[in-house]
């Protein structure tokens, strides 16, 4: 097996180029995997400063930042030289196999699509992130942000794409399917929920039904599909209650000193449950339907986020993620279910 090439947005999120590189860093000779760090080159060569020669990581220069409050497309196409674009085309000239970013989301999804283009079939793509659930149970949700409006199409192609990516990449044979909604029953949700609902009834995949927001933390489905508004505010609200959550028990363990002596021995188990509901743990979402692994992290992302993001996107390149979706593209229109084949067929470009 080649060993797996991954551009690293070092200008990306709030931390960079500092953490990028600290993360490229800690990836470096542990991950199997060339890295190739983009930006500009007299910032990240100062983060470097001191660390000796490293081996499997060089550096692109890139002079130019697309910073988080700039428009997407715009900053797309008037920053030819930013650190998206000029990694997003070594990826399509295929120098490198995946590209990493904790940097401008929009930007990065219309420098994908303008770049890469869209896996034929796929209509739009989807952020995919997976999100933490009972008894070690992992549940992916999409999309979590690419598409604020979206047709059912849409969901019908962002159910099949999760369902293929859970099983290529965690061995989960016929993964349970769901659609996030305000009530179970069938009857229940606005017009696209209930369309979607009615698609995927008659796909091929393992549909439970709906689930409602308190399902997600019980692991009840292995993917779960919603538009990107909606997603966007699960994942979010989700960041803050378990920020909430943990802050309240710090102040309860400070309280009074037996609260002290309980947290003390309570501290390695509070620790891994920490961690597992930590996002730097989870490396981020990828843009799942765009013809080319791309992996977002959060823009707050540290070190630690940004090494499994590097992660995540070598598993992606190992387990042939790309290629499973080009093959869901391919059989969707196949299937024409629900009239969802129409819609789907070909690199339509749809809307």
């Amino acid at each position: 097996m080649t060993t797996p090439r991954i551009v690293l947005d070092a200008m990306g999120g709030d931390n960079a180029p500092g953490e990028p590189v600290a993360g490229a860093l800690m990836a470096a000779g542990v991950l199997g995997v060339e890295l190739i760090l983009v930006g500009r080159r007299e910032a990240i060569e100062a983060e470097l400063r001191g660390t000796g020669t490293i081996r499997d990581v060089r550096v692109v220069d890139a002079p130019d930042v697309i910073e988080m409050e700039e428009h997407p497309t715009e900053a797309v196409r008037s920053k030819p030289k930013s650190s998206i674009v000029v990694g997003l085309e070594m990826v399509k000239r295929g120098e490198a196999d995946a590209f990493v970013t904790a940097g401008n989301t929009g930007a990065t999804m219309a420098g994908a699509l303008l770049t890469l283009g869209r896996v034929r079939g796929i209509g739009r793509p989807a952020l995919a992130t997976i999100f933490p659930a009972a008894d070690g149970k992992l549940t992916m949700l999409l999309d979590v942000g690419a598409n604020a409006d979206c047709r059912p199409v849409h969901l019908f192609q962002f159910a099949h794409m999760g369902a293929a990516y859970m099983e290529r990449m965690f061995g989960v044979a016929r993964p349970r399917v769901g659609l996030l909604s305000i009530g179970e029953e069938e009857s229940k949700g606005n017009q696209l929920t209930l369309e979607v609902h009615q698609l995927l009834r008659g796909s091929r995949l393992n549909f439970i039904g709906n689930v409602e927001g308190k399902d997600l933390p019980k692991g009840m489905a292995d993917v779960v599909v919603m538009d990107g508004f909606t997603g966007n505010v699960v994942l979010k609200t989700a960041e803050g209650i378990a920020e909430l959550l943990f802050g309240e028990l710090r102040k309860a363990v400070e309280l009074t000193p037996w609260n002290k002596a309980a947290g003390l021995i309570l501290m390695s188990e509070l620790r891994k449950v920490k961690r597992r509901l930590d996002y730097a743990e989870y490396g981020g979402a990828q843009l799942v339907g765009v013809d080319g692994i791309v992996v977002i992290g959060h823009g707050r992302s540290n070190a630690r986020a940004i090494y499994n993001a590097l992660k995540a996107a070598r598993d992606a390149v190992h387990n042939g993620v790309l290629d499973t979706m080009r093959a869901v593209g391919k059989e969707i229109p196949a299937r024409g279910q629900g009239g969802a084949g129409d819609g789907a067929a070909g690199d339509s470009g749809e809307d």
